[in-house]
């Protein structure tokens, strides 16, 4: 099998080098209104974000970043196939401004903007992301009541484009290769994650790090399993450190991410080239989770009625059946990003060999 993975160094606004209906998955995390970190981006693609947070006039703010957010998810709409998926990771912020402190709900501003371009808002999942700052309480600490509780969650939030789910044809091969397990199934599918950390920045240039929002690993990849199958393109219009397409890597789906500053390409030149390792490692972790899980279902008396066509272990559903792992083997650049080869993983020795 191989993946393509294209990067666009360009303004997202319009996803001009995409076609209508060339896009399965959306996964993004846009920069969050009202976060200061963004506030000179913003300013620099509408100057009147600025006028308005040096007045004071929080509410404006809010509403001419967004306005920005609008023409990409207008754009989304557009490259989106009949019955894809955008998941958007985004935070509420909050924030003093004019002595007047205020939460900022970047979450329910989506929702309303992807609702009005004729989007379905799917069940929103909450990712619980805490902070061990002793600081982190906001207000007048032990004395009531103007104390504020802390904000330690984000949103991601699902769309499906078009009133009904993608269709495929009868018991579609690329379809079933990518089930995922019964039990990974209960804990991706909850509103409430809890088992992903915050991304920790390991950049090596400060200016980089200061102007990167980056988030975990995991949760791309999570959603790229949940909610796409092999051969599908996965696109993310805030591309940053490149995590969304180094997902698509490991997941083995194609990818094509948009970034406007080119620096970042060399960080996700570095991320690229340990995608076969970092592969093995969720691969082996998938696939040891789920024999600890029979194990210890089995201890609890259950019993398992299929078993798996491709791995030496049980599988709790018919439908897990044919579940199959790609592992990247080979990377070239290309003009515009990567190509990358996978081949199929046989057995966990396959994954957790040495080079």
């Amino acid at each position: 099998m191989e993946t393509t993975h294209r990067v666009v160094i360009d303004d997202a606004r319009g996803l001009d080098d995409l076609g209508a209906n060339s896009v399965e998955l959306v996964v993004t995390s846009p920069p969050y209104p009202m976060i200061e970190m963004w506030d000179e981006l913003f300013a620099d693609l509408n100057p009147a974000v600025g006028d308005a947070l040096d007045g004071g006039d929080g509410e404006a703010a809010f509403e001419r970043m967004h306005a920005i957010l609008d023409d990409v998810w207008a754009a989304v709409d557009r490259v989106l196939v009949d019955g894809g998926i955008a998941c958007i990771n985004v935070g509420d912020a909050t924030r003093r401004l004019d002595d007047s402190f205020r939460v900022y709900q970047n979450h329910a501003r989506i929702i309303e903007a992807f609702t009005e371009l004729g989007f379905e808002p799917l069940p929103e999942i909450v990712w619980r992301k805490p902070t061990n700052s002793a600081a982190k309480f906001m207000g007048s600490g032990m004395v009531p009541p103007n104390a504020y509780v802390t904000l330690e969650h984000e949103y991601v939030l699902p769309f499906r484009q078009g009133g009904d789910s993608r269709s495929f044809e009868p018991n579609a091969d690329r379809r079933y290769t990518a089930a995922y397990f019964w039990e990974e199934r209960n804990r991706w599918f909850t509103d409430l994650w809890t088992d992903l950390r915050g991304a920790i920045q390991s950049l090596v240039d400060d200016d980089l790090r200061d102007r990167s929002g980056a988030f975990p690993f995991g949760l791309p990849y999570r959603l790229v399993n949940m909610y796409s199958v092999y051969g599908d393109t996965v696109c993310d219009p805030f591309l940053g450190t490149g995590t969304t397409s180094l997902a698509a890597v490991v997941a083995g789906r194609d990818s094509v991410g948009y970034e406007l500053d080119p620096a970042f390409t060399s960080v996700l030149d570095r991320r690229i080239d340990d995608a076969r390792s970092l592969a093995r490692d969720v691969i082996a972790g998938r696939l040891d989770a789920h024999r600890e899980f029979v194990a210890d279902e089995r201890d609890d008396g259950e019993s398992f009625a299929y078993t798996a066509d491709h791995y030496d272990t049980v599988v709790r559903t018919k439908q897990e059946q044919s579940i199959r792992f790609y592992s990247p083997t080979d990377v070239t650049e290309t003009d515009d990003g990567y190509r990358v080869s996978h081949e199929q993983v046989e057995e966990i020795d396959a994954v957790v060999a040495d080079d």
